[in-house]
């Protein structure tokens, strides 16, 4: 699996730091203060974000704490790498431009750079500049060197080997365009879709809820578009959403709702509304703050080649039925072998 002894010595020394990290988050979550130093570091962490970024609420960020406290184990990690070759300790250096829309959104990536042996040089979002650091300070309780290997910057990234960046499609084409002489992965705005038979239980429904509103629906795995059957029920589905009403109390999303629902007023356009979802039929794919789109199909064949059509712009696809499908509740639970746009970042890292 590993070049050499050194390599496999480091690559182990990162994952038990990770699992430690891991123990760690988890320790939060059940507010258990197993090392006072690195339960303080995350209090402090969480409470700044809170204030940085409104989005940013107690609840979405312990969402993502749990999310990553299950997944930053010692077998996952080590079943995760054991399918890639060529792993070796390098002086290479990775840039990353982080996204912030969700909290930790970019961990998955600064773990991929760590893991695949080489150093991070990391622009974070405005949007979330304390989580992640938080973080790198706690690893270095169980891995001294983490601060050798990770570096933050505030402004251009400078001279790099590889980068990873992460933005709107504006930034995607100059983030091309900059960086078009090195390996790279440039992402841009998606959107997830769900398609629904008319037959999914209450348990689904619950799961798809949390798809379509957890964090706000601000996540390119967030569903922003359902197709539904003729003729279906509109009610169960408000009903599964109903857990989610306390969103309008968030000012930032109320705000998104009352504009969006003005326009569509104004326009005299039909929609259905449950006092905090818009649901708006239309053909799109990314609808706005605080709106669902939605279409109806006669034959599944028919969304296939829609959404084959807008594959660039489709991060996952919700559904109990077809194959490469996400089942409902799991969109916002990515596992570490799901990667962004469906683009293995741990092979372009390897490679080249």
């Amino acid at each position: 699996m590993y070049n050499s002894n050194k390599s496999a010595g480091k690559i182990k020394s990162l994952i038990d730091a990770f699992d430690y990290l891991g123990q760690e988050l988890n320790n939060y979550a059940n507010q258990q203060a197993a090392n006072p130093e690195a339960f303080a570091i995350l209090d402090e962490a969480i409470l700044a974000a809170q204030v940085q970024n409104p989005w940013f609420t107690i609840d979405n960020i312990y969402t993502a704490v749990v999310n990553w406290a299950s997944l930053l184990k010692t077998d996952e990690l080590t079943n995760w790498i054991s399918g890639y070759q060529q792993v070796k300790w390098t002086d290479d250096i990775v840039g990353l431009v982080l996204a912030g829309n969700l909290p930790l959104v970019g961990l998955h990536d600064l773990i991929c750079v760590l893991l695949s042996g080489h150093k991070a040089l990391v622009k974070l979002s405005s949007k979330d500049k304390v989580l992640i650091p938080a973080l790198v300070r706690i690893l270095q309780f169980s891995f001294t060197e983490i601060n050798e290997r990770v570096k933050f910057v505030n402004d251009r990234l400078g001279q790099v080997d590889k980068v990873i960046a992460t933005g709107s499609n504006n930034s995607g084409r100059y983030f091309s365009y900059y960086f078009k002489n090195i390996p790279h992965i440039i992402r841009k705005n998606r959107n997830s879709v769900a398609v629904l038979t008319g037959k999914e239980t209450e348990e689904q429904l619950a799961g798809l809820s949390d798809d379509i509103c957890l964090y706000f629906g601000l996540g390119c795995r967030s569903v922003s578009k359902i197709w539904v059957p003729e003729g279906y029920d509109f009610d169960i589905l408000f009903r599964a959403l109903f857990r989610y009403k306390d969103m309008i109390h968030h000012n930032g999303y109320s705000n998104n709702y009352d504009y969006n629902k003005a326009i569509f007023l104004m326009n005299q356009e039909a929609i259905l509304d449950n006092g905090f979802v818009i649901l708006k039929e239309d053909e799109r794919i990314s609808s706005p703050i605080a709106c669902l789109y939605y279409s109806y199909f006669k034959d599944r064949s028919e969304v296939d080649r829609l959404i084959s059509t807008n594959c660039e712009d489709i991060q996952c696809i919700v559904s109990t039925t077809g194959n490469n499908n996400v089942l409902p509740g799991r969109a916002q639970c990515p596992q570490l072998n799901d990667y962004a746009d469906n683009v293995d970042t741990m092979e372009m890292l390897l490679k080249s």
